[in-house]
């Protein structure tokens, strides 16, 4: 079948214990391209082991490499082992060349994946056999299924329609409304062009505004202006068997990604994509789940595959910004969002988001330019808004404009009242600025309410209890604070402070070591060298402060 399965000089030889091992290792951590050069080596060894076979089937899949995987899938089909992932790829494998009786003899033959996929596959292998009355029972019994009448109505009405049939996939429609139906985007197109198709451009509006609301993608931008301008939109939602089938993994995919592992939904997104590459939809789950999984360099691809001239362009490349800069590439991230900012000039999302990639990478003046830009492009409700305010104001606090930082958190706050994360920033800062001790204290009790489980809000809390010389009560909530985030330097000095305050001096010095070995800031760390030194006291005499009165000895 291929090198991987059949054997050569180590034939008869043990298998690597150490390769498989690491090839496991490799899976387990999504690192694909490593576990196929380790699992190649324990195939030679041993063309049969089902576990070798069952991870290297994965890998494939994993990485897109379908041939490869079709192979791996047909080697535990021939040892008989019951293997789902093999099952898929061998149905969508048929599915793609259009032998549409393998399907079936597949099903016949145990190949079963899920009651779900496999009855609707059967549907649409009749439909690709060319025969509808078949594809129309097949889809019958799924909606007749416990749990399955949803997805099987959606298929059938997509199946009506890709056959020209628009006035029974429109009653479909009609039937699982009544019955609860919920769209998802694709099955929200389709029945748009549906009615677009018979002329009822009318109700086409009222489903689209009603599914998709005022917030709009390029895509779905273009899509409402066709309708709202009395055109009939094409159909072409699913428009072929494949498609069908594709169209079922993804929605497969989309039911599980909340349960399930990235790793085993991406099977059922790399199986979609395999037999619809031009969906973009598909492409964007696969790429996000690559992001997930933190293949960086797949879900890049992934993103990169999707065509300039594509509706879902705009989406792929704020998706592709977001995997380079986790990547560590904030650089090529800011490139990417640049150049959209250029093409989609009139997208705010654009600009929100070079923003926040300037404001990673420390460009505070840029960020506050994009961010600006973004707000003049939201609309007045749009519920975005308050964040961009929001991290705006940060960008106004680390270049020493407070008075445009605490002016963007009221107006974030003015959008999204008593949000935890701007209440606490905007009080914290107030408390570090020794202003309006009694307000911050106010919006930092109202965050640490809402979030008791934050540290750095509980943090916050205690600090301005500090700051307000209440020191026994700060004690608690900054002790807490430590529990919450036990590396992080801020909270381990603040920590040590209090207990300075309150004459645990040897307590505070063990919390100040404690935060000099996570690695603070510079500044931040010359500070607390010289407390360690001199103590605090004589530190806040230099810094032109009053000393804190010990209240006691060490303890």
């Amino acid at each position: 079948m291929s090198c991987f399965l059949t054997s050569g000089g180590a034939a008869h030889a043990d298998p690597d214990a150490g390769a498989y091992l690491a090839s496991r290792q490799a899976v387990f951590d999504s690192n694909f391209e490593t576990s196929v050069r380790y699992l190649a080596e324990g195939l030679l060894a041993d063309p049969t082991n089902a576990d070798l076979l069952d991870l290297n089937l994965t890998a494939y899949v994993a990485l897109a490499d379908f041939d490869k995987a079709v192979v791996i899938a047909e080697a535990l089909a021939d040892l008989d082992i019951r293997n789902q992932v093999a099952h898929l790829v061998l149905q969508a494998d048929a599915a793609d060349a259009g032998n549409w009786d393998d399907i079936f003899r597949g099903l016949e033959n145990g190949r079963t994946v899920s009651p779900l996929i496999d009855g609707v596959a059967q549907a649409w292998a009749h439909l690709g056999n060319g025969d509808m009355r078949k594809a129309s029972a097949a889809f019958d019994r799924v909606i007749e299924a416990d749990g399955l009448a949803v997805y099987g109505m959606t298929h059938k009405a997509y199946a009506l329609a890709s056959v020209g049939d628009f006035e029974g996939a429109e009653a479909v429609f009609t039937t699982s409304i009544a019955g609860g139906m919920r769209y998802n985007r694709n099955s929200g197109i389709a029945h748009v062009q549906i009615l677009s198709q018979l002329g009822r451009n009318d109700d086409a509006l009222t489903v689209f505004d009603l599914i998709f609301g005022a917030n709009l993608d390029p895509e779905l931008v273009m899509l409402r202006a066709q309708v709202a301008a009395g055109e009939a939109v094409a159909y072409d939602a699913v428009a072929t068997p494949q498609q069908g089938i594709a169209e079922l993994y993804h929605i497969t995919a989309s039911a599980v990604m909340d349960d399930a592992h990235s790793a085993y939904t991406l099977m059922f997104a790399r199986s979609a994509n395999f037999l619809w590459p031009d969906n973009s939809g598909v492409v964007l789950m696969t790429a996000g789940l690559l992001e997930k999984l933190e293949q960086y360099d797949l879900s890049n691809a992934a993103y990169t595959s999707v065509a300039r001239d594509d509706p879902a362009f705009y989406a792929a490349e704020l998706g592709r910004a977001d995997v380079l800069e986790a990547g560590g590439r904030v650089d090529a991230a800011i490139e990417v969002l640049d150049a959209l900012s250029r093409s989609h000039s009139d997208m705010p999302q654009v600009f929100a988001n070079l923003g926040d990639a300037l404001r990673h990478d420390g460009q505070f003046d840029a960020a506050k330019a994009a961010y600006t830009s973004a707000l003049e492009l939201y609309s007045d409700d749009n519920p975005a808004k308050w964040f961009v305010y929001y991290t705006r104001g940060i960008c106004d606090h680390q270049t020493d404009d407070w008075s445009s930082a605490e002016s963007d958190f009221r107006a974030a706050l003015a959008l999204q009242p008593d949000h935890p994360m701007v209440l606490n920033y905007l009080g914290y800062s107030l408390v570090e600025r020794g202003e309006k001790l009694d307000e911050a204290l106010g919006m930092l009790e109202t965050a640490a309410d809402a979030r008791p489980d934050s540290g750095a809000i509980i943090d916050s809390l205690g600090w301005v209890l500090f700051q307000l010389g209440r020191y026994d009560e700060a004690v608690g909530l900054l002790e807490s604070a430590a529990a919450l985030v036990p590396v992080d330097a801020v909270v381990n000095d603040h920590l040590g402070d209090v207990y300075w305050a309150v004459g645990r001096t040897i307590e505070a010095r063990f919390q100040w070591h404690r935060a000099l070995s996570f690695d603070p800031l510079e500044k931040d760390a010359a500070r607390i060298r010289d407390k360690l030194e001199r103590g605090l006291d004589l530190v806040l005499v230099d810094e032109g402060l009053a000393p804190i009165r010990v209240a006691s000895g060490d303890n």
